[in-house]
């Protein structure tokens, strides 16, 4: 007879775990700070191949992805190799698809992870699992960033998480990386309100006063709302030393220099940091005091200008990015390629924002070029012991036709829907033209330009049903819009623009619809 103890034996699977590719150490960290350039550009070529290989042979859907163009796997041997691995993109790999086959193999069964969820503003919202990598590799920017920032590592400082929380990347991503600091040490306290002003400013007023030191972390416009409205809550920012933390969207110099102004920020280079991140990779890049002081540098100097970026006509968000956690390339038509991931990876994955990618060395020749000296103007702003000899990543946001609000991403055709109202449409022919702008004060809003039918004059009777129409569709299409509502409310509403029947500025006959401008 088989005792009781043998019975109730388990025999439990084994499942083969994958050995983690990044762990942060001091080696690391030393690595950022001696590297060259030239070690850099190595390092991104290495780091896309060694993806590529573990993507083909632990990623069933790759394998049958990169199978169809007909290319040879063992044809891609070295860096020079990997231009030719056809890009993927949401339409032709993350769709189509199952969502299991797409991770590693044996990774949902074996490691802890994180589920993070694209807006859905596309449609579906597509899920991200992510392991532990993603949140060091998240912890080693936000690091640098402090160690960077003239902060005293030594006094209490109170971090302030106000990017949106749930299934969104940016509020849970935050956390993690500020939650890994203080575990190295460094006095953080870390409060989690999300954009629920309420609790933040219950936060500052009950909180913060025991503290000299405070970070604030949020999307650009609703920390410039954060500032803003601090004296009515009797909040006085000039009680901290601050910093801030952006994510999501770009921001002009001016924008930077009025949240300095408002906080009494001193350096313009140290206090403040723009991240690009994503749902699907994490943080990929960030602003630093050097590439602050770059695209400072051009906005003074046309040529230079010029030189750095491919378009004139628009200011880019310009970052730093390390080759070890997220590798960025552009492609011929100006799109960028993204490599990285851990459960799920990206293997020269086409993100949708259009820019460019260019070495430490490629700007000090540009600079060179244009008679100035990066070495030089480093000292001369006070950070030339911040200088590390990262490549850089330019972008202008999203290729496709959307604008950003408060960090959601806004879909014409979802705006389309909301003028679909058989209320409306004996007033409007459902023409428009979208665009995010700033007032006076730098506040962001979403402008819509809406076309009058031919014989109405004034579209007044119906602008208050448009604006409640338009905000029902983009909250039932995008959760990200959905919660920025109920957090901020009118914020987010749409501001309505009248336009003449076929007025030329945007609805001139015969030509395709523009629905989206940019500001």
């Amino acid at each position: 007879m088989r005792s009781s103890r043998s019975a109730a034996r388990v025999v439990k699977k084994k499942v083969p775990t994958r050995p983690r590719s990044f762990v942060v150490s001091p080696s690391f960290i030393a690595k950022l700070r001696t590297n060259g350039s030239a070690d850099w550009a190595r390092a991104t070529s290495t780091f896309i191949l060694k993806h590529f290989k573990d993507a083909y042979k632990n990623v069933s859907a790759y394998r049958h992805f990169f199978e169809r163009p007909g290319i040879d796997a063992s044809s891609i041997r070295s860096g020079r190799d990997v231009k030719r691995i056809p890009p993927i993109t949401k339409a032709n790999y993350l769709r189509v698809h199952p969502w299991e086959k797409l991770c590693v193999a044996g990774s949902l069964a074996s490691e802890p992870l994180v589920l993070t969820a694209t807006s859905g503003s596309t449609g579906q919202p597509f899920y991200i699992p992510r392991t532990d990598e993603v949140h060091d590799a998240s912890m080693v920017f936000h690091r640098l960033f402090m160690e960077r920032s003239g902060l005293d590592p030594t006094k209490p400082t109170l971090v302030v998480v106000a990017f949106g929380m749930g299934v969104w990347i940016g509020g849970i991503i935050t956390y993690e990386a500020f939650r890994r600091i203080a575990e190295g040490g460094w006095p953080l306290t870390v409060i989690t309100p999300g954009m629920n002003k309420k609790e933040i400013f219950e936060a500052l007023t009950h909180v913060a006063p025991a503290y000299e030191q405070v970070v604030l972390c949020g999307y650009p416009p609703f920390v410039k709302d954060l500032i803003d409205d601090a004296p009515e809550h009797g909040v006085d920012w000039k009680q901290w030393d601050v910093r801030i933390v952006c994510a999501a969207e770009a921001f002009s110099e001016h924008f930077r220099e009025y949240l300095m102004q408002k906080t009494s920020m001193k350096d313009p280079y140290r206090s403040v940091m723009n991240i690009y991140g994503s749902a699907e990779l994490g943080t990929m890049a960030t602003e630093t005091p050097l590439s602050v002081l770059l695209r400072r540098l051009a906005i003074k100097h046309e040529a230079l200008y010029y030189k750095l970026f491919s378009e004139a006509h628009r200011l880019p968000t310009l970052a730093q990015f390390i080759p070890d956690l997220v590798s960025f390339e552009a492609g011929a038509g100006g799109e960028i390629y993204a490599t990285g991931g851990t459960a799920l990876p990206f293997i020269r994955y086409d993100i949708g924002d259009q820019g460019g990618v260019f070495s430490y060395a490629d700007a000090v020749q540009m600079c060179t070029e244009v008679g100035i000296s990066l070495a030089a103007e480093a000292r001369h702003a006070g950070i030339d012991d911040t200088v590390m000899e990262l490549p850089f990543v330019y972008l202008y946001e999203r290729a496709d036709l959307s604008v950003k609000l408060y960090g959601a991403i806004i879909y014409p055709e979802h705006v389309k829907i909301g003028l679909q109202n058989p209320i409306l449409e004996k007033f409007i022919t459902g023409r428009f033209t979208m665009t995010t702008e700033h007032d006076t004060k730098h506040n962001e809003y979403l402008e819509v330009n809406v076309e009058l039918q031919r014989n109405v004059k004034d579209g007044e009777p119906i602008r208050a049903a448009l604006v409640e129409s338009i905000v029902k569709s983009l909250s039932s299409s995008s959760g990200e819009y959905k919660n920025n509502h109920v957090s901020i409310g009118d914020r987010v509403s749409p501001r309505i623009v009248f336009w003449p029947h076929e007025h030329p500025k945007y609805f001139h006959p015969g030509i395709k619809q523009r629905w989206v401008m940019r500001p």
